[in-house]
């Protein structure tokens, strides 16, 4: 046996202190003696073996281990858990995950002796696991993912299922309970019917508009009708506002942005020429399904800033539901820039930030300009390792390499500061944080992968005020003194706010309609080739079929 195996053995055997008759006598640091139950050193040989056979399985050695080693899914006793289990195992098709992945033996089969209560054991820990940490771990998937999953529930759901009246309650809830996973369950669940038969007229390239007029409308208004969105209109070849609002429905219907606006997305999807079709919807909220499933430690009822990369969205949601949004910049599509996930505590505003020149961005960018002119980025003051400012006149750049460069480079604060006016921050060991920029322009664009990493914000300014509201009736006061003083200023958050990275390429929005987004770092693709390799995608029980 492995080592992890005697671990788990001896771990029961401590679990089972006090089931003995005996006591043992211990001398505590005053000098008195204090008494303590002795472990239990007697085993039957049923329960030696299933001491055995769990111990290298952690949460299933800590589940027996805590229970006196009986088996809870054997005997007449057990049958309510065996169906219950069984129910379960045929309803995780809902959370996206194959049945199949669970094996169970027929259900006409005997239930009696250790394997069938350990082949009952392992497949309910498993689904306890799945659907309360998810099938992958997170960093194995893609290193840019840092999510670590935090202490296993399996044990205490375990204990809880075996102590129920109603088992069955206790492996439906385990999976999180949030308004978004159940949205996402449910389109899941509902495949939404958008074909076009393909001897429609085709409708030609363009870009519609209301107000627009053209040949290329007529087509669009009988594919749109076909799928039940009709306008009619007096002119079939005006873009009119029935038109644009037909278009809206049908873009919420199909995850596409609901702007009214037929561009070259919305008319490649109706003339079927988009490759994201009804299989890359269902993938995406299955992948969705399984990223909430990683967070399932987070509280996301509580208030959190919620930082959706493919979204280039930043908002802040409380009890499920969505009470400010801004448009954000996210990190370029390169190996050192791509926003990571992760999620941490946001602790303070800096008002009037300077900006630490990130060292990669330092040797990079930076280091050949001094080396080609040492008053070159005079915006940019140099320090060294104490933080004093040093003239460049006694520098000579040029005999430093990017390994050997040894000093520092600071932007004090300034109307052209890199990281605008304000900073929110959240220390972690990827100096990732939000900022204001003075490149507003960009929050223009639909595509917004244009950072070195940190995500820029578009309306700063009225996120300050909406993380200082909890503290202060008048936010915008406090951040206008801290701003009119000219001086870096930090106005710590009370109390600390979560913050969430996250990459949800399918999302409700405030109407539940499923919204989709780029896979802007092909992550989601990753994640989906895992699950292949689990057995997702292989068989009917994979998605959820409409029903």
């Amino acid at each position: 046996m492995t080592a992890t195996g005697w671990a788990g053995v001896l771990g029961l055997a401590v679990g089972l202190m006090g089931a003995g008759s005996g006591h043992v006598h211990a001398q505590d640091s005053a000098g008195s003696l204090s008494v303590a139950a002795a472990p239990r050193l007697h085993f039957t040989p049923q329960q030696m073996a299933l001491a055995l056979a769990v111990a290298d399985d952690a949460d299933l050695a800590a589940f027996y281990g805590g229970n006196g080693l009986q088996p809870v899914f054997l005997g007449p006793e057990g049958a309510a858990r065996r169906q219950a289990l069984r129910d379960a195992i045929a309803a995780m098709p809902d959370h996206g995950i194959p049945a199949s992945r669970y094996p169970l033996p027929p259900s006409t089969a005997p239930v009696a002796g250790m394997e069938a209560e350990l082949a009952h054991a392992r497949q309910a820990a498993r689904l306890l696991r799945d659907l309360t940490r998810g099938v992958l771990t997170p960093a194995s998937v893609d290193p840019e993912i840092k999510r670590e999953p935090g202490p296993s529930p399996v044990p205490a759901l375990l204990a809880a299922f075996h102590a129920a009246a109603d088992p069955g309650a206790v492996l439906e809830g385990a999976a999180p309970d949030l308004p978004a996973y159940r949205a996402l369950q449910a389109a899941l669940q509902t495949r939404a019917d958008l074909t076009v038969p393909a001897d429609l007229p085709r409708i030609p390239d363009g870009l519609w508009r209301p107000g627009g007029q053209g040949a290329g409308v007529a087509p669009l208004r009988a594919r749109l009708a076909w799928i039940g969105f009709a306008a009619p209109g007096a002119d079939p070849d005006l873009y009119d506002a029935a038109l644009s609002e037909a278009v809206a429905a049908y873009q919420r219907a199909a995850g596409l942005p609901d702007d009214g606006i037929a561009g070259p997305r919305t008319i490649a999807r109706l003339n079927g020429e988009d490759a994201s079709g009804p299989d890359a919807r269902q993938r995406a909220i299955t992948v969705a399904l399984e990223r909430l499933r990683w967070m399932g430690a987070e509280d996301l009822q509580a208030r959190h800033v919620w930082v959706n990369i493919p979204e280039f969205s930043t908002t802040i949601r409380q009890g499920g539901a969505e009470v400010f949004r801004t448009r954000s910049v996210m990190g370029k599509d390169t190996p050192e820039m791509r926003t990571p996930e992760f999620s941490d505590m946001m602790a303070n505003v800096v008002v009037n930030p300077s900006w630490n020149v990130p060292r990669s961005i330092t040797v990079r960018d930076y280091l050949p300009k001094l080396q080609a002119n040492r008053h070159a980025v005079s915006h940019l003051d140099v320090l060294d390792g104490s933080g004093r400012v040093l003239a460049r006149d006694g520098i000579d750049f040029s005999q430093y390499t990017a390994a050997t460069f040894p000093f520092r480079l600071r932007q004090k604060p300034s109307d052209d500061n890199a990281l605008g006016i304000v900073k929110f921050i959240f220390p972690n060991q990827w100096n990732i944080y939000l900022h204001d920029t003075p490149s507003k322009h960009l929050f223009g664009n639909r595509v917004r992968a244009e950072s070195n990493g940190c995500i820029r914000i578009g309306d700063p300014v009225d996120l300050a005020h909406a993380l200082l509201s909890v503290q202060s009736d008048d936010p915008a006061a406090v951040f206008g003194r801290a701003l009119d003083s000219g001086r870096e200023t930090w106005l710590t958050l009370r109390p600390a706010v979560p913050v969430h990275l996250v990459y949800f390429t399918a999302w409700p929005g405030p109407d539940g309609q499923i919204r989709l987004f780029a896979d802007i770092y092909a992550r989601d693709a990753r994640i989906w080739t895992a699950l292949q390799a689990e057995g997702f995608g292989t068989g009917g029980d994979v998605i959820a079929e409409a029903r």
